[in-house]
Formats: structure tokens, sequence, C-alpha cells
């Protein structure tokens, strides 16, 4: 199945809510690009940054809820070599984009995290509000066509979820419901559409800073390249399947400006998912699986992601 994921990584598409004219996916009139973004609703090297992407959609501008699930295996303790710790990420976010001009929108989300571990001691559980992020996308290039176009994006994370100084004396650091520092993050995405099929590359930043506890998470770098394709449209109901995958890579925290060990890691997801969107509703699902994982040097092991969201088209 992961290799399956991977083969057919295709590269990214966006769609929007108008109807297709002359065999075109999209209306050159109507079409406003949304950016993607990798997000960090929790925080820290790999488990629990909340990475699912931002892809939206069939609404070019739009208010919704989003529902963001991970499952990670974590090492107990020091004198347990198998990964036998569950740890599950839950997250329903808030989230908008709203265009300010032809060219400038800003994005903005609020989460709301739920997470859980399972330790021999018993089951560990923190809920609470996360960071909220802040971000203005320009359109840096758009082709008369229509075909090619380029955004660019800079933005900033509040520290409004609580952080924990005795959470980071456990196996991932990442299990809490914010940084406790202002992060800054950078993003550049390009897509190409033709027809029925289009496609997406981004990457993204995010540098993060010295909280109040003297505590620093690794800087994050995300890319990802997904390709959605219309399987059904008429003048009211849009279906597209898309398939991509998604790469991330976490530098080392710190603590009074010192190097931890086991903090770094990368990992690779392949993803499948399907959009639809009936008038100004749009609905989309995902389901992300590791074709690699190599986080916290070998003490975590990315094992599932999975979203849904619904939003309402403004």
């Amino acid at each position: 199945m992961k290799k399956l994921f991977f083969i057919i990584s295709l590269i990214l598409f966006n769609l929007n809510q108008a109807k297709t004219i002359n065999d075109s996916l999209f209306s050159p009139n109507n079409f406003h690009d949304e950016i993607l973004f990798n997000e960090c609703d929790a925080c820290g090297c790999a488990a629990g940054n909340g990475s699912s992407g931002f892809e939206s959609l069939l609404n070019p501008q739009f208010i919704g809820i989003k529902y963001f699930a991970q499952h990670y295996k974590a090492k107990e303790n020091l004198f347990v070599n198998d990964l036998t710790q569950d740890q599950y990420f839950n997250t329903i976010q808030l989230w908008a984009k709203i265009p300010l001009t032809q060219k400038l929108g800003v994005y903005a989300s609020l989460p709301f995290h739920f997470h859980e571990k399972k330790t021999l001691q018993g089951d560990i559980s923190i809920n609470g509000i996360g960071d909220f992020n802040l971000m203005g996308i320009y359109k840096l290039i758009n082709s008369k066509d229509n075909t090619h176009e380029l955004n660019g994006g800079v933005g900033v994370k509040v520290t409004l979820g609580k952080f924990d100084e005795k959470g980071i004396s456990g196996v991932n650091p990442s299990f809490q419901l914010g940084t406790g520092s202002w992060d800054y993050q950078a993003v550049l995405n390009y897509r190409f559409q033709k027809n029925k099929l289009a496609v997406l590359l981004n990457t993204d930043y995010t540098l993060k800073t010295e909280n109040k506890k003297h505590y620093q998470f690794g800087n994050q770098w995300n890319y990802s390249a997904t390709g959605f394709y219309q399987i059904l449209s008429n003048d009211r109901i849009i279906f597209s399947g898309k398939a991509g995958f998604q790469g991330e890579f976490y530098d080392r925290n710190k603590q009074f400006d010192e190097v931890l060990p086991n903090t770094a890691g990368s990992a690779l997801y392949g993803k499948l998912g399907f959009e639809a969107s009936y008038k100004k509703l749009s609905l989309g699902t995902e389901l992300m699986l590791p074709t690699y994982s190599n986080l916290a040097g070998g003490d975590i092991e990315a094992k599932s992601r999975f979203s849904i969201f619904l939003n309402f088209g403004i």
C-alpha cells in the first residue's frame, strides 16, 4: 500500500466552484487560487505538528471547519526498544480565506486540540485552544490564459496555546497545545492547470523562536505536491479525486540555547482523497500514510493522518 501511494503521488491541483468553460476546469474570470500551506498547529519536531496541508479547494474564499487526526508510535521509556506507545493528536480547526484585493488575500486559522497518549502508567490527555495562524497571500504571477500562477505568503503564529514545560521531558516534546513562542512563516507555490487536470507545487518554512521557558522547537521545512482530477461536473456539483505526497523536515530543538539530541527528523507521506462542492458548500477528505519515517532519532514512528473539512463560500 505504501508503495502504491508513492507511485501514484502526482502533482497538485486546485479547483474552484465556477462552471466548466470549453472543457476547462476553471473559469478564468472567476478563479482565485488558494495557496497550499502546511501549518504547525501543535508544534515541534515531527509528531503533533499538524502539517495537514492547506488546500481549499472548491470555494475560492471561504469560512469553514476542519478535523485533523494523527497517529504515532513512540518508545515507552529508555528500557524498551519497541515502539509501543500510541500517541493520538486530534485537532478541530476554524479557518478562513478572505480576499482583500484582486491579488492580496488573508488566511487565518484557530485550532482546538485534544491529544492523548497511552503509557504504562495510564492514559494521558490534554486539550485546549492552540496557536493562532495569520498569513498574507500575494499573487506574484498570473498568465493571461490563467495556465500558470505563482503565489507567495508570509505569516505569523501567535502564541495562544498552553506550553507545559513538563511535557518536554517525554519521548515526544511536541505533546503540547502550543509552542509557547511567536513563530514566523513563509510559503511559495506554483500552479499549472490544463483542462480537467492541474498541478500545484508548494514549499514553506517555519522559523521558531525561543519561548519564555527558554525552550525552542526546531525550524520546520515542508514540501508537497498533489494532483486533483475532475471526475464529475455540472451546473451545481463538482467532484474530484486527488493523490499526492507531502514531505517534512525538522531541525533539532534547543533549551537554554543548547541543542537537544533525538529531536530532529523527517517524514514522507503519500495521500489520497476527494473533494466535492454543491453551490457554496464544499466537502473534502484526505488519508495520509507514511512511505518514510525517521523521527526523533527513531524513537517516534509516523503511522497515519486523516482530515475532513466543510467550507462555506463567501
